[in-house]
């Protein structure tokens, strides 16, 4: 089935996703739509005393006209200033007016860096609303939100080219942001519409290839599509072509204004890249391969270094009450401001989870409950599973600055469930611990992010795994002062250049972070870091340049330099590990002449220094919603200081790379 879809998407790419220019929109009108988020109104467009006001005139016009002419003209009462008048909305279209969406928003915008970084730009330079949303510091965001902050950048200025304080990039974003979560605005549903729908019941709007909507049903349903090709060169790099070819369909609609449902599938081969395949030798704990981000993989062909998986992501979301929201899915999440996460990251594969989000006053209140999968085993049996709890608090101290504190325990062990106390939301996890026999893995800490004049943020995130105030003093590099701490910013705008944006993050985990005493208590799933994708022992800074041109342009500029303590193979053959996979347990320490695992000593990049610099470039191009041609350049320089077991080796490494990519995302490696 996979060989003859590929024909059939390729023409409705160049046919039916065709869209026609929209006519220039005008702000959204006072009273149109009815936005609310998290349950909470915004403010009436019109005060009581306003109201009063208007009630008086209209007591008097209705006085003038039924009153007899009198002989002399009187004087009429003075009408209170007029408000400016503000441009009409686009007429909705269907039944966009009768909704009122008075919950959480029941839909996410899928997980995108690309996405991520236009809603986060807008987030810092507009501000929060009267509701202190988007809340940024847990991701996904709702689509409600999204469309939300699109409406607000359009509606304090004119979509006109030659007027106005938003740039052309920015209106461009604006509506893009509305059109793609149209379903949660009047503006974004009237902006979406296409003036050329295909054999009548396809792309009736410019986003979807079908939908149907009524006043309580919501559904859309697109294909998905990447082509990649490139070529990789250099030291460690492998021959031939390098690819990636997925093709599947996503869906997501909305019941009652409150269930939301979604889904994402697609059928993938890939030959991976020289570092990729690296990795995937490193990781191969049990003779079965895991392609990174994603699940149960398989060989493909005879390369050796092509492999085959499934993607599937989905799940439902329900606005339990005003104020909490309930997701039940495989997929993943992202807790943090940065490009990075220490706490929670979305580089493993989908995992399955119960989360409630809880968003009242200042307050956002998410518990994450998830089941993992300990290990992908080379044999036709269930693999052994492991459970992951996780809470995070974050508090608005004002509408520019957060502060959040988390706590995670990750449990399970042969013969052992699901440990149900974990499964209370308001309890602390570590005092349950021990409690229970202390035999699981606790990690805690906090983040906060601070926006600064509209043009900035700062943020970062500190993890505790183990933490002695005596041991941290003494300065001998005890192998259990286990901390991760990440520090970062953002600037908008920079030098004043519209649309050029520049982010510096700096990371610092210690040796054995994350890890514990086997497979079941790590903090990992289906052989992958649920955190930072490098693991542990190491020292990074990174920097993400974006520019945006034109406003179907974007240029987006990486570079990664990461110095860390690799596994090393000795002359004689034995593997010395550092303290760098976490899928390993902390208990495989180098041993010293008595045969005792060392205590002492470890510093940030023992064991086989690797430095490490990553560069990537890439532009892309978006002919048609959601439709993206990539071109991505990229560039390794490693230098290791002897040679690893799993290929890593000094040198150069360069991979050139074309791609066309439809409702989906980069697939990035950037390790």
């Amino acid at each position: 089935m996979k060989y003859y879809l590929l024909p059939s998407l390729l023409l409705l790419a160049g046919r039916v996703s065709a869209q026609t220019p929209t006519p220039p929109a005008t702000p959204p009108q006072p009273g149109s739509a009815n936005w609310y988020i998290f349950n909470q109104p915004l403010p009436e467009e019109k005060t009581k005393e306003e109201k009063k006001q208007l009630k008086e005139i209209r007591e008097v016009k209705s006085a003038e006209t039924s009153a007899p002419a009198a002989p002399a003209p009187v004087a009429a009462p003075a009408s209170p200033p007029a408000s400016p008048a503000t441009p009409a909305l686009p007429t909705p279209r269907s039944r966009r007016e009768a909704r009122s969406y008075q919950y959480q928003g029941a839909l996410y915008v899928p997980l995108d860096p690309n996405t991520y970084r236009l809603i986060d730009r807008y987030a810092i330079k507009y501000g929060p609303d009267s509701l202190q949303d988007p809340h940024t510091s847990a991701r996904p965001y709702t689509r409600a939100a999204a469309a939300h902050l699109g409406e607000r950048l359009l509606g304090g200025d004119s979509l006109l080219y030659s007027q106005g304080s938003l740039s052309r990039a920015d209106r461009f974003n604006a509506q893009y942001l509305l059109k793609d979560s149209w379903m949660f605005s009047a503006t974004g549903d009237s902006l979406n519409a296409s003036q050329r729908p295909f054999l009548t019941y396809f792309y009736r709007d410019q986003t979807d290839l079908y939908h149907v909507e009524t006043k309580d049903f919501v559904f859309r349903l697109n294909p998905v599509l990447l082509l990649q090709g490139g070529k990789d060169s250099g030291e460690g790099s492998l021959s031939g072509l390098r690819y990636v070819n997925t093709r599947g369909a996503s869906f997501e609609g909305l019941i009652d204004q409150r269930l939301g449902f979604y889904g994402f599938f697609a059928d993938n081969q890939e030959a991976v890249p020289g570092w990729v395949q690296q990795r995937m030798t490193r990781d191969n704990l049990s003779g079965a391969p895991v392609a990174p981000h994603e699940g149960y993989t398989k060989p493909f062909k005879t390369s050796g270094t092509a492999y085959d998986f499934f993607t599937a992501r989905g799940g439902i979301t329900f606005a339990a009450t005003k104020h909490i929201n309930i997701q039940f899915a495989h997929d993943r999440n992202f807790i943090g401001n940065g490009y990075r996460s220490l706490i929670l990251s979305d580089y493993s594969a989908p995992y399955f989870f119960l989360k409630f989000n809880t968003r009242v006053w200042k307050f956002n209140y998410q518990n994450i409950f998830a089941e993992l999968t300990a290990q992908r085993e080379n044999a036709d049996q269930v693999y052994p599973k492991k459970y992951l709890a996780l809470h995070h608090l974050s508090f608005d101290v004002t509408n520019n600055f957060n502060i959040g504190v988390f706590e995670s325990e990750v449990s399970g062990g042969p013969g052992r469930g699901l440990e149900i106390q974990y499964l209370n939301p308001v309890i602390f996890y570590r005092a349950i611990e021990q409690q229970v026999g202390s035999a699981d893995n606790a990690l805690l800490g906090l983040d906060f992010k601070w926006n600064i004049q509209h043009r900035g943020q700062l943020y970062g995130q500190l993890v505790l795994d183990e933490f002695k105030i005596k041991e941290i003093l003494a300065g001998n590099g005890w192998w259990a002062n286990k901390q991760a701490v990440q520090l970062g910013g953002k600037l908008l705008d920079v030098a004043g250049v519209r649309n050029l944006d520049l982010q510096l993050e700096f990371n610092y985990i210690r040796p054995f972070t994350y890890e514990h005493e086997n497979i079941y208590t790590s903090y990992q799933h289906y052989q992958q870091p649920l955190a930072h994708p490098m693991g542990a022992n190491l020292t990074e800074v990174l920097a993400v340049v974006s520019y945006q041109p034109l406003p179907r342009l974007n240029l987006v500029a990486k570079g990664f330099y990461t110095v860390q303590g690799v596994d090393a193979q000795t002359p004689n053959g034995t593997n010395n590990y550092s303290g760098s996979n976490v899928l390993l347990s902390y208990n495989t320490r180098p041993l010293d002449a008595t045969g005792q695992m060392v205590e002492y000593g470890y510093r940030v990049g023992s064991g086989d220094k690797n430095r490490l610099f990553h560069a990537d470039f890439t532009a892309s191009y978006q002919p048609r919603l959601n439709l993206f041609l990539d071109a991505t350049l990229i560039a390794r320089h490693q230098t290791l200081d002897q040679p690893t077991y799993y290929g890593a080796v000094s040198g150069n490494e360069v991979y050139a790379s074309l791609a066309l990519r439809w409702n989906i995302a980069q697939r990035l490696h950037e390790f």
